[in-house]
């Protein structure tokens, strides 16, 4: 399950394990290009400082352990058996990095499979949209919000802090198509505290293209 998301997003887990180190992967668009949904500085320090920290604290996690050498879809699959450092920093590795490529310069809307997916799960797209806000809304704290694909269909999830659906401590374990970021550093240059009109306005910038990439290598 993991290797299908682990290599939507680019990871290569046919690198030889000795060499195996995590990489910050670079925006697939400039800093700029949400605007002006979400602004510029957001975007840097978001990408640059908190997702960069990430990788260099998974690396420093997993150095001299038996992770050092382990993909990033092995590490979330068995996050249980691992301290707090490294769950933490492969989580918030692998949650950024699906991130960055859900998000794009340009409106795109779902087509085919996906949408008749959303259709018959949620009866519509504007339904989707308004159930995961309302998840998103009422979730307490830092944490991500997920449409996954659980036993072939499509279910809305949580989870706190840099957690996953990938993880085997999810509460709800699939495969994730889309994740959005409900952290303060998300959002909070922009919007303030009202996180509700950063979720309403984040829908401009869904790459519908890349989420419907990952519900077709998810069936």
């Amino acid at each position: 399950m993991c290797q299908i998301i682990y290599r939507s997003l680019g990871f290569n887990e046919n690198q030889p394990p000795q060499t195996m180190a995590h990489v910050h992967p670079p925006l697939p668009y400039a800093y700029d290009a949400l605007e002006p949904y979400i602004d510029t500085q957001t975007m840097q320090l978001h990408h640059i400082k908190h997702h960069g920290a990430a990788v260099d604290n998974l690396n420093k996690a997993v150095a001299g352990t038996d992770a050092e050498h382990k993909t990033l879809e092995s590490i979330l699959a068995s996050a249980s058996a691992y301290p707090a450092a490294v769950r933490n920093s492969a989580g918030s590795h692998y949650n950024h990095s699906a991130f960055w490529q859900a998000l794009g310069p340009a409106g795109t809307q779902p087509t085919g499979a996906l949408l008749a997916a959303i259709i018959a799960t949620f009866g519509t797209q504007d339904a989707l949209k308004e159930q995961m806000n309302a998840r998103a809304i009422s979730h307490f704290g830092s944490g991500w919000v997920w449409l996954v694909m659980k036993d072939g269909k499509l279910e809305i999830t949580s989870t706190v802090n840099q957690d996953n659906p990938l993880m085997d401590t999810a509460e709800v374990q699939g495969i994730p198509i889309l994740g959005i970021d409900v952290w303060e550093h998300a959002y909070y240059i922009r919007y303030n505290n009202h996180r509700a009109a950063y979720l309403t306005n984040i829908w401009h910038v869904i790459n519908w293209e890349e989420v419907a990439r990952r519900y077709d290598a998810a069936l």
